[in-house]
């Protein structure tokens, strides 16, 4: 194995000696040791479900076509830093440092094997405040600034070795970070990106990422997540900040989140979303697929489409019943979906209490329930995660695996 840039490690699939796939690589653990390399102590990978070990860097037997082969056991104990461990990559990437005196900026680390160690012997940096600065790869004794605990530090580097992870590995990535460095990264995702991740981070976690935003910023972001997601982490704020970035929200985007804090949060109001998949009884089977392809529904919301008199705006006009996707694709395209309704189960009202709502989807096999008023208007749809992430303990994002 030659010289190894950290930064392509990110999300490098790792095997086992039997060729079994365990996991993937999320950092690198090293220890800093003034102006000598820092030595190499292992990888953080992870494996299923979601679990964070340690792989010493002694294990490693090849880094090649794009994997990791590594020898024997693994241990499944979690990963834990330790006081004298730093992260490679979401620690030091995108650190301000000094290149004989020149302000620079970390885009990568080179580690090497130098038996009996693997050190970092050579920094990519990019010298100069602009982004357009001369790069370099320099070695690791002419930096100087990582001793240093930096004020701020950017995240373009790092966004680039974890471009295109799913938002919950990291959301998992995240929340392993310090708070500070947490924050700065958050900052640095594009706002539906943020959006997507927060959904996925721990209440506490969501609370420091918002709270380090400026107002405005938190205010767009929360547009973009659902609105069911959105009330959720209002409510964790205190009331006085939480009604200020509701007033700073678009009122379109404000309102169903206003709807949604007005019911108890273990109820079906306050689990539902509401923006199911919404279909006047004229629609067609084929305009119907086209609703549930869409890439940003979530299996569950996918599952069928509620059916409603206009408006098909929650809250809508009388609900009329629901259609389940097997059904759709066993119709012509031009069937009028209003003719293939369901209308056997009765929809829920929105004061059903958690166990009662977990109790109804289980026994009847839904993937998701209508939530409707006294009035026959659909309010929005249960679904089945929905559910899950009331039922599990609050920590489950944390302690998951």
């Amino acid at each position: 194995m030659d010289r190894i840039f950290v930064a392509r490690l990110a999300g490098l699939a790792v095997f086992d000696p039997a060729g079994d796939r365990i996991g993937r690589i999320r950092d690198v653990v090293v220890a800093l040791r003034g102006r000598l390399p820092p030595r190499v102590h292992g990888l953080v990978v992870e494996v299923r479900p979601r679990r964070r070990v340690f792989l010493p860097i002694t294990r490693i037997i090849s880094v090649e076509a794009g994997a990791v082969i590594f020898t024997g056991r693994l241990n499944l104990r979690r990963f834990e830093q330790r006081d004298s461990e730093t992260l490679a990559m979401g620690e030091l990437l995108d650190r301000k440092v000094a290149l004989a005196g020149d302000p620079a900026t970390v885009l990568d680390l080179a580690m090497e094997h130098r038996p009996p160690d693997w050190l970092i012997t050579k920094v990519a940096i990019r010298r100069g405040t602009r982004r357009r600065g001369e790069t370099v790869i320099v070695d690791w004794d002419q930096v100087t600034g990582f001793e240093t605990r930096p004020h701020e530090q950017g995240a373009a580097s790092l966004l680039a070795a974890i471009d295109t992870m799913r938002p919950a590995d990291l959301a998992n990535l995240l929340h392993e970070l310090p708070d500070k460095r947490m924050a700065e990264v958050a900052a640095a995702l594009d706002d539906d990106r943020l959006a997507d991740v927060l959904e996925e981070l721990p209440e506490r976690d969501q609370v420091v990422v918002l709270g380090n935003l400026a107002a405005e910023r938190a205010a767009d972001v929360l547009e973009e997540m659902g609105p069911d997601d959105a009330a959720d982490l209002l409510q964790e704020l205190p009331a006085e900040q939480a009604e200020s970035l509701l007033q700073l929200m678009i009122p379109e985007e404000a309102e169903p989140v206003r709807r949604l804090l007005g019911y108890g949060e273990e109820t079906a109001g306050g689990m539902m979303t509401t923006e199911p998949v919404i279909l006047p009884p004229n629609a067609t089977v084929a305009e119907a697929l086209a609703h549930i392809r869409n890439p940003e529904q979530t299996p569950s919301v996918a599952a069928q489409v509620f059916v409603s008199r206009s408006p098909t705006e929650t809250p809508t006009g009388r609900y009329l019943g629901l259609v389940h996707f097997q059904r759709l694709l066993r119709e012509a395209p031009s069937t009028l979906i209003g003719s293939l309704l369901d209308t056997s189960l009765d929809p829920i009202r929105p004061d059903l209490t958690l166990p009662e709502v977990a109790s109804y989807l289980a026994t009847y096999n839904m993937m998701a329930s209508p939530v409707v008023d006294g009035v026959g208007r659909l309010l929005g749809a249960v679904t089945v995660d929905d559910v899950l992430d009331h039922l599990l303990p609050e920590d489950w994002r944390e302690s998951n695996g």
